[in-house]
């Protein structure tokens, strides 16, 4: 998947630790572990507003795109928006 989470960096970043952050997003430790490891496969906007709220930072400071072989359309056409399967 070309879209990840930072969540590790900004934590480090913050001096914070995951045990505290869950404490003040009200998020358990074993689902913000698996934002920070890159296995999610989704994450709610409220959950991104309030780890942005908590963390002092914006959304681009969080999740980043990294394509990767097979991860951009090759027929010059943009299809994750209207068109995409």
């Amino acid at each position: 998947m070309a879209i990840r989470l930072k969540l590790d960096r900004v934590l480090l970043e913050r001096r914070m630790s995951l045990t505290e952050l869950a404490d003040r997003v009200g998020v358990t430790i074993a689902n913000l572990s698996i934002l920070k490891t890159g296995k999610a496969r989704a994450i709610r906007f409220s959950t991104l507003d309030a780890l942005c709220r908590e963390l002092n930072c914006q959304p681009g400071d969080l999740v980043v795109f990294e394509p990767g072989p097979g991860d951009m359309p090759d027929d010059g056409e943009d299809d994750s928006v209207y068109g995409g399967a």
